[in-house]
């Protein structure tokens, strides 16, 4: 095995840890009483089903996110990785995550630098985690589900975000 294939081996083990801990241990997991904006998300495919919550104070910015659900552990692993992206963030600056995370894990070929930039210090490193989902087109759909719902309820969409 060449040092590329080791690092890269090394890698591939450190983002599935990283994805097994969000599922295992979500963040922020719990209803978010004084939620400001909220969205419901339904992957009809599998039957994930998400609320996520969040709190825009008076600046635009995001000082509280939760979800609650169920689903598999890529869904709720990339809603728990999504709570602690978003949290301090401006609601510009979350909307253009989405963006970001949503093109990273449905085209081929996205590097950092076809990334949307952001003001703010995003841990894209550990978003990095869920890019492997590209590898399984059926899975894609569970890891931007929760990515749907923060669009859904940041554009005030009344019916819930779906993955169809």
């Amino acid at each position: 095995m060449t040092k590329q294939a080791a690092n890269n081996a090394e890698l591939y083990d450190l983002y599935r840890e990283l994805i097994l801990d969000h599922a295992r241990n979500p963040r922020h997991f719990g209803r978010l009483d004084n939620a400001t904006h909220k969205a419901e998300g339904i992957n009809p495919l599998c039957g994930d089903k998400l609320k996520m919550y969040f709190n825009i104070d008076n600046h635009g910015r995001i000082e509280g996110t939760s979800f609650e659900g169920s689903g598999c552990a890529i869904s709720m692993a990339s809603a728990s990785l999504l709570t602690d992206a978003v949290l301090g963030m401006s609601v510009d600056d979350a909307d253009a995550l989405f963006d970001t995370v949503s093109a990273r894990l449905t085209q081929s070929g996205i590097d950092e630098g076809s990334a949307v930039d952001i003001d703010v210090d995003v841990p894209l490193a550990k978003l990095k985690a869920l890019d492997g989902v590209r590898e399984f087109p059926s899975r894609v759909k569970c890891a931007t589900l929760a990515w749907h719902a923060l669009h859904s309820a940041l554009s005030h969409q009344p019916t819930p975000a779906t993955t169809e």
